[in-house]
């Protein structure tokens, strides 16, 4: 038997030779028993025989000696004790029982030869292997006298196959051999690569080349005509389809076998290369990407060794500097091409490098033609295998970049004079820069604003709609310390809740359909100055506990991100709804109104400033008759009473929109109105009550509960949710008389 290596090659061979001479003695002439064993004891294998029923009557003593078998035993001396084979079972392994007992019963039936390979125990109940065969023993009539077994250890040939078939199954290596007849060798490995059974015969040719990739079939034919006529080794990769369809890349290496200088077959070896193949393929597309991106993107790579000054660079670099690809790159060809006024900050940047560290600079190219390129060069140190320094660095060429930048400075200044202009436009015409109105009621709310503004308090305005919330929170900012940085409004009732989250804090690319790229939110482009929050009532839920993290802990992340942004932004807030009687229905988080109520500013409606009406009737002349190109010299005295009498219920909003009416249709110099455009009366909406009262009526309910008392744990501050000292401020501003709930409950 052969014993080969992962290529296939034989490295020794094992057999054994057995002296026949006294079993065809005994085949002549039946010996007696004794000369029978004495003749087994000498044979150096493991020996025995048995009577034709099948009864084991004899062992040698190193069958004996081997299963442990006692001095004096039937079996030792050769006496019939009528055992059957099957009693002798369990000195064989468990998966070998159903073998063994098969090549017997066949014997036994046939009369014929038989034999197998099987593992035996011995006497310290360890397996060996052995190869058994078993021969019919006839007198010269052809009467059977007995079965006469030989038991070669083939152990160490096992372990070898082992080895062997477990390195090629590790290595993904088969092994085979082949002649002018087709191939005679398949390994174990071989199959499984392919895909198929393990079977005792090698496939056909014909079966071989099915198994190949249709495109390398007729490639793998030529090349077996070719090598039986002109032997030669070869080394090939070919494609085969396993009966799964899965394509595998094989490496098939072979050398020819000579004896006598006549071919006498070819050995070789199969090595399952898919992935590496796979890679490789891989790794040539990237590269064909690689140059791709760098020629879209005018960026080319180099490679520079400062012991041998050895450069060697992409071919998006011969481009770039302008040299034809079948240069070689050197050093001086790039001093070359520097533009004379940046040659000596290119050769001190070059100096540098002997320290190792990394390189950055832009310069300049003087082409060839007269033209001028401008260059971006970063360079990263590393060490070689050899412990050399090298720079590995990109080269991009940035002089369209630089042309913009060009462009971009001088929009720059010519958007920077403009909004000067604006600015100053907006600082006469705007409606927002003053607060209009002399009333005690204005000007209260006024003197809180003052208060609140130089600080970065959260402040939250209530009022109706059109009385100028969002006024006065501007009015806060321009007074603040942040009036130089941005004032960002949202209203919140004007964005689809889908995309409420979105409009604050920003969302990343792909976070939803149509997110096709980053986008900053609010939060974002009012860093540093005011975000004003109108309608903070209508905020969604999941908005909310958005909102009071920010708040709270003065981060956030964008939609579909993972990074946490830091934000300094100060929060004005604005609504026209009950934010207490929202609360109660559960439409307005509780936790979210004590964070924005830390300073609330209360807007009057314009029928409790009625004395305010001339004054912004005044303004709103003015400004929409300059808009409108007129002149209004005079006010009809019937019209401003008319006005000062109307409830308002939209507030300076109406206020605004009857004047523009009245000045668009307006063709004499004289303001006048007509009296039914405010003759209806719409009725003020529910939600429009007055959070003085909304507030004393609390306070009452807690201290109702609390039998008037205001600290403690059942007391009205701990129920309310606020410090007891905060509570006894507001009884006494509300002038509520604590001591009148006592004993209510």
């Amino acid at each position: 038997m052969p014993l080969r290596d992962e290529h296939g090659n034989i490295v020794k061979w094992f057999g054994s030779s057995i002296d026949i001479e006294d079993r065809k003695r005994i085949e002549a002439a039946p010996p007696p028993e004794a000369q029978l064993q004495a003749t087994l004891n000498v044979i150096p294998a493991h020996t025995w025989y048995a009577v034709p029923s099948g009864a084991l009557t004899f062992v040698n003593e190193r069958t004996a000696d081997y299963l442990g078998i006692p001095q004096g035993h039937p079996l030792r001396l050769g006496i019939d004790t009528g055992a059957a084979w099957d009693s002798h079972l369990s000195l064989v392994h468990p998966d070998d029982h159903e073998d063994s007992r098969k090549v017997w019963s066949t014997c036994l039936r046939t009369g014929r030869a038989g034999g197998g390979n099987f593992r035996v125990r011995d006497t310290q109940g360890r397996y060996r292997w052995f190869q058994s065969r078993v021969e019919p023993l006839r007198a010269a009539d052809g009467t059977l006298l007995y079965w006469v077994g030989i038991n070669h250890d083939i152990e160490e040939r096992k372990q070898a196959e082992f080895a062997l078939a477990e390195g090629q199954r590790l290595a993904h290596m088969g092994s085979w051999a082949f002649d002018a007849a087709g191939f005679d060798y398949w390994s174990p490995e071989l199959f499984r690569i392919y895909g198929l059974e393990p079977v005792t015969k090698a496939p056909t040719v014909e079966e071989y080349l099915a198994c190949v990739h249709p495109e390398d079939r007729e490639f793998m034919a030529n090349l077996i005509q070719r090598i039986l006529a002109e032997p030669s080794p070869f080394d090939v990769t070919k494609r085969i389809v396993r009966p799964d369809h899965e394509v595998r890349y094989i490496r098939c290496v072979g050398a020819p076998v000579f004896e006598d200088q006549k071919l006498i077959r070819f050995i070789g070896s199969a090595l399952d290369v898919t992935e590496h193949e796979l890679l490789t393929l891989a790794l040539r597309r990237r590269e064909a990407s690689l140059a791709e991106a760098q020629r879209l993107s005018h960026t080319g790579s180099f490679l520079w060794n400062l012991a041998t000054r050895q450069l060697a660079w992409s071919d998006e670099n011969f481009r770039i500097i302008g040299y034809e690809p079948t240069v070689q790159p050197t050093v001086d060809l790039v001093l070359d091409r520097v533009h004379p006024d940046d040659l000596s900050l290119v050769r001190k940047t070059m100096e540098k490098a002997k320290a190792g560290t990394s390189l950055e600079l832009e310069h300049r190219l003087l082409m060839s033609d007269g033209s001028v390129k401008y260059l971006h060069v970063i360079a990263r140190p590393q060490r070689n295998e050899s412990g050399e320094l090298e720079y590995v660095g990109t080269v991009m060429d940035v002089t369209a970049r630089q042309e913009a930048f060009e462009e971009i400075r001088a929009l720059r200044d010519q958007l920077y004079r403009e909004n000067v202009a604006l600015r100053e436009e907006l600082g006469k015409t705007s409606m927002f820069e003053e607060v209009i109105g002399t009333s005690s009621a204005l000007q209260m709310v006024v003197a809180r604003a003052a208060k609140v503004a130089p600080t970065d308090s959260t402040v939250l305005i209530l009022g109706e709609t059109g009385t100028g919330k969002e006024l006065i929170a501007r009015a806060i900012h321009k007074r603040s310390k942040r009036s130089e940085r941005p004032f960002v409004s949202v209203n919140c009732a004007a964005i689809p809740s889908s995309l409420i989250m979105s409009e604050l804090f920003g969302h990343e690319k792909g976070a939803f359909t149509g997110a096709l790229q980053r986008r900053p939110g609010r939060f974002e482009l009012a860093e540093g100055g005011t975000l004003f929050l109108d309608e903070i009532g209508d905020l969604p839920a999941e908005t909310q506990i958005a909102l009071l993290r920010v708040l709270q802990e003065r981060e956030f992340e964008r939609v579909g991100g993972t990074e946490v942004l830091r934000t300094d932004v100060r929060v004005i807030a604005a609504t026209n709804r009950d934010l207490q009687a929202a609360i109660a229905e559960g439409a307005f988080r509780s936790d979210l109104y004590y964070r924005l109520n830390v300073f609330p500013v209360t807007v009057p409606p314009l029928r409790e400033r009625k004395e305010d009406v001339p004054l912004l009737v005044n303004y709103f002349i003015d400004r929409f008759a300059k808009r409108a190109g007129k002149k209004i010299k005079h006010i009809q005295k019937k019209a401003l009473e008319v006005l000062q009498e109307y409830s308002w219920p939209g507030n300076v909003r109406e206020l605004q929109n009857v004047i523009e009416r009245s000045i668009i249709i307006s063709e004499a110099n004289e303001f006048s109105i007509d009296k039914s455009w405010v003759a209806n009366e719409p009725a003020p909406p529910r939600s429009l009550i007055d959070p003085t009262s909304t507030e004393r009526k609390r306070i009452e309910a807690a201290l109702v509960q609390s039998n008037g008392k205001v600290s403690g744990p059942n007391g009205a501050a701990a129920r309310l949710g606020v410090p007891a000292s905060t509570l006894e401020s507001k009884i006494r501003t509300l002038r509520i008389n604590k001591f009148q709930f006592k004993g209510i409950s």
